[in-house]
């Protein structure tokens, strides 16, 4: 899992400078940049304060972390298929905001 490269891929689709999201998280940028480089992993309690600021379920963020290698060898040729369509789906879910509707 790259759960990373996922939290980087969700803060640029939603236009969110590494800066500002360590402001909103108390993280500081160089720690956040560490996390999305993988160099460092977060804990869970974090992964959780940066969905909470980002406001969506941890689920995306793990669905869109999983690679290639977390897969057993029996299904890896149906997550080659499918995978790419499941993470785009989680990426549009993650950054499409919704006006309220009155």
């Amino acid at each position: 899992m790259n759960i990373g490269a996922a939290i980087r891929s969700i803060r640029e689709g939603l236009c969110i400078s590494q800066k500002e999201l360590g402001t909103r998280c108390y993280i500081s940028q160089s720690n956040l940049s560490r996390i999305e480089s993988g160099t460092c992993n977060p804990s869970p309690d974090t992964v959780t304060k940066i969905c909470r600021i980002l406001d969506i379920p941890e689920s995306l963020v793990y669905i869109m972390a999983m690679q290639e290698a977390d897969v057993v060898e029996c299904k890896k040729r149906v997550y080659k298929v499918i995978f790419p369509m499941i993470r785009d789906l989680a990426l549009q879910i993650a950054t499409t905001r919704i006006a309220a509707v009155l």
